[in-house]
């Protein structure tokens, strides 16, 4: 049993977390939160290395980016399902962990298993938070989802970007841990080629979401509900 967590990253393949919100895992940490990442099978279908030497490498990269519980659920890689039993199963990870806020994958994607996964952690949250689906456990709802939408924000607006400028390095760190899967790749899963190294991609891609908050480096998101504004005097991010 694991004490609670402030933010989980839920994804579908080890090293999908450090590409798409590994600066916001890592600024968190960094500010003292716990932080902590379930992923969601073991990437054994993967074209690159093994599972056994995935699971090496996100050890590794959990401690670059300062991550305090790391799990697997081993669903199987390029077939996660939305069922009543995978709903179940991530629910009592949700329930024991606690978090306030979940990030979920983007609710579009070209790997079928994020695309599931969105839906997934989206359903396993609200069950989470039922009484009934396990007396032995108490419930619990998170509080926020949010959608990471790094490299797909193509089929929808950012509703915030994360300010990573200080946290990028140790992002790029993070994904450099995935020697099996990256050195020497031009793409790698939502992350399309454009005839550079994936990891020059990846920092021009987050110059890219840092230039929408007028930022060096960033990370974007989606939520489905309208955030909430009480002061327009403290709104960031200058017009013009």
């Amino acid at each position: 049993m694991s004490a609670p967590v402030d933010l989980l990253a839920i994804a579908a393949h080890r090293d999908d977390a450090e590409l798409t919100c590994g600066g916001t895992l890592v600024k968190h940490a960094r500010r003292g939160h716990r932080v902590g990442i379930v992923d969601l099978t073991q990437g054994e279908m993967g074209t690159r290395g093994s599972a056994a030497i995935r699971e090496a490498e996100s050890e590794a990269a959990a401690r670059v980016m300062g991550v305090a519980v790391r799990r697997n659920l081993a669903l199987p890689d390029a077939g996660i399902e939305n069922t009543p039993a995978t709903r179940r199963q991530l629910a009592a990870v949700i329930r024991e962990l606690k978090p306030r806020t979940v990030i979920a994958p983007a609710p579009r994607g070209r790997h079928p298993d994020h695309r599931v996964a969105a839906q997934l952690v989206r359903d396993a949250c609200f069950l989470a938070g039922l009484t009934k689906l396990d007396p032995a456990t108490p419930p619990h709802r998170p509080h926020k989802l949010v959608h990471t939408i790094t490299y797909r924000e193509d089929h929808v607006k950012p509703t915030f970007v994360v300010d990573i400028s200080a946290e990028f390095e140790a992002k790029l760190e993070a994904i450099k841990c995935y020697a099996s899967q990256f050195d020497g790749a031009t793409q790698a899963g939502e992350v399309y080629p454009t005839g550079e190294p994936l990891y020059d991609v990846v920092r021009h891609q987050a110059a890219h979401y840092g230039s929408l908050i007028r930022c060096r480096y960033g990370e974007p998101f989606f939520t489905v509900e309208t955030l909430r504004a009480d002061d327009l005097l403290a709104l960031e991010g200058s017009t013009f």
